[in-house]
C-alpha cells in the first residue's frame, strides 16, 4: 500500500523521526524532511523495512527532491545526562532548527514529543510506515547515523560498529565485556544485558554522576595549577 503524502493539509508539512534510540553506543540522530506535494516514490518505506542498499539508494533522491531536510545529533554524554527520550526529542528539535524552510505543521513518528515553538504537531505511532515525509526522515536519520558509526569503527574496531552500528548485539556486548567501554558508550544503558541492571539503575546513575563530578574537579584543579 503506497504511503500517504499529507496528514494536516498544510503544504509545508514536516515529517520527523530518529535513529539509534536503542543503541548502546553513539549518538541519537534525527531528521526532519519537508516533501513537495507531488513527491512520488513507491519504494520509500520505514527504514527498518528496507535493506541497507535500498536506504542508500533512497537517500540522494530524498535529499535532492525534498523542499528542505536537515539532521540533528545528540551525543551519548547528553543522552546519559537527560535520558534517551528527551535526547530523541531534542535531536528532532535540532533537525527542525536546521530546515531552510519553517514548517507549518510537524508530524512525528511515535507517541511522544514536546512542542516546537508555536508550530502545531501530531504524533503518529508507526508513522514511518504510513506517511512519506516521516519515512523519508527515517531513511535520512538512519543513513547519516550509520555513516557516523562506521567512521567511529575505524577508531574502535573491536566493537564491530561497522556492522552492528552500536546496537546491543551479542558480539557488541561480548566486546564490551572483554575490552570495557569507550568514550562513546552510553553509561546509563544496560551495556552487558544484566537482568538485574534496571533494579539498580539509580545506583548506576549516582556512580556516573559522581564520576563526572570527579572528572570536572580534576580538570578544574589542573587548570588552577597551570595558571597559579
Amino acid at each position: 500500500m503506497p504511503l500517504l503524502a499529507n496528514f494536516s493539509g498544510y503544504s509545508l508539512e514536516c515529517g520527523t523521526d530518529e535513529a539509534g534510540r536503542g543503541c548502546l553506543a553513539g549518538p541519537v540522530v534525527a531528521a526532519a524532511v519537508i516533501l513537495p506535494a507531488n513527491f512520488v516514490c513507491l519504494s520509500l518505506n520505514d527504514s527498518k523495512q528496507l535493506t541497507e542498499k535500498e536506504r542508500d539508494a533512497l537517500r540522494p533522491i530524498i535529499e535532492r527532491e525534498s523542499l528542505a531536510w536537515a539532521i540533528g545529533v545528540v551525543d551519548n554524554v547528553e543522552i546519559d545526562n537527560m535520558n534517551i527520550l528527551n535526547a530523541s526529542i531534542l535531536a528532532m528539535h535540532k533537525a527542525i532548527d536546521g530546515l531552510k524552510l519553517r514548517p507549518d505543521y510537524i508530524i512525528v513518528d511515535g507517541n511522544r514529543f514536546k512542542p516546537y515553538d508555536t508550530i502545531p504537531f501530531q504524533t503518529i505511532v508507526k508513522g514511518d510506515a504510513i506517511y512519506l515525509s516521516i519515512a523519508a526522515a527515517s531513511v535520512i536519520a538512519k543513513t547519516h547515523r550509520d555513516e557516523l558509526m562506521t567512521a567511529l569503527h575505524a577508531e574502535f574496531p573491536y566493537y564491530g560498529w561497522d556492522k552492528n552500528k552500536g546496537y546491543p548485539t551479542k558480539a557488541h556486548r561480548l566486546a564490551i565485556s572483554k575490552y570495557g567501554t569507550c568514550e562513546f558508550h552510553r553509561l546509563t544503558f544496560n551495556l552487558l544485558g544484566d537482568k538485574d541492571f534496571y533494579m539498580h539503575k539509580k545506583f548506576h546513575q549516582k556512580l556516573l554522576k559522581a564520576s563526572r563530578q570527579a572528572d570536572a574537579s580534576s580538570i578544574n584543579n589542573s587548570q588552577k595549577s597551570i595558571f597559579d
